[in-house]
């Protein structure tokens, strides 16, 4: 009768220390994961282009919507060189746009020419809506559908048609920009959210 219950004596603490050995096991595992899962957003955190991507960003929009600030800039140089400024303000203006052409070249591709091509045309078409309030910028760079209560039914149609247009275009060129800048197809709604602040410039 002693030496089977000296058995059971000893196997109890035996399985006790092994209980415990698995369970701190799994705390390591678990510990260390969360240490490689966090040192893994660091480093993406790190390699994103956040200030290449604002500056793509600023150029792109600038260049589908900036029609009319261009044409002030015009406008303004005209009038200097009508009053004589003709010396070394306009050289500087002329490298400044070749510099922006370069910029705009790095991450200029046959798709992105055409999306620009397409956003640009249809922008007319969508900016009086905006001052209208039925549509506006979103914080995730995409258009959004304001109300549209005092519209009849050709015209939400139109607008809904343009917003789907636009948003549409808008997904594919932030992949495209994203595939330019060598950033992580994951990490495309980072790239989204910083248009989204010049978009908003836009119709400000």
């Amino acid at each position: 009768m002693s030496g089977p219950l000296f058995y059971r004596q000893h196997a109890q603490p035996n399985d006790w220390e092994e209980k415990m050995s698995a369970s701190h096991r799994r705390f390591r595992i678990l510990v260390f994961s969360a240490i490689f899962l966090i040192f893994a957003c660091v480093t993406i955190n790190i390699y994103f282009p956040a200030e290449k991507v604002e500056t793509v960003a600023g150029e792109i929009v600038e260049d589908i919507r900036g029609s009319d600030e261009q044409k002030k800039k015009e406008d303004d140089n005209a009038a200097s060189e009508k009053q004589g400024f003709t010396g070394s303000k306009p050289v500087f203006a002329s490298l400044v746009s070749a510099a922006h052409a370069q910029e705009v070249t790095e991450v200029s591709n046959p798709t992105i020419r055409s999306l620009k091509d397409r956003m640009k045309a249809r922008y007319p078409q969508l900016k009086p809506w905006y001052g209208k309030k039925v549509l506006a910028e979103g914080d995730d760079g995409f258009v959004q559908l304001g109300p549209t209560q005092g519209l009849d039914i050709k015209e939400k149609r139109e607008v809904r048609n343009l917003a789907a247009a636009e948003n549409k275009d808008r997904e594919a060129l932030y992949r495209e920009v994203a595939k330019a800048l060598n950033i992580d197809p994951g990490q495309v709604d980072k790239v989204a959210a910083i248009f989204a602040k010049e978009w908003q410039k836009s119709v400000q």
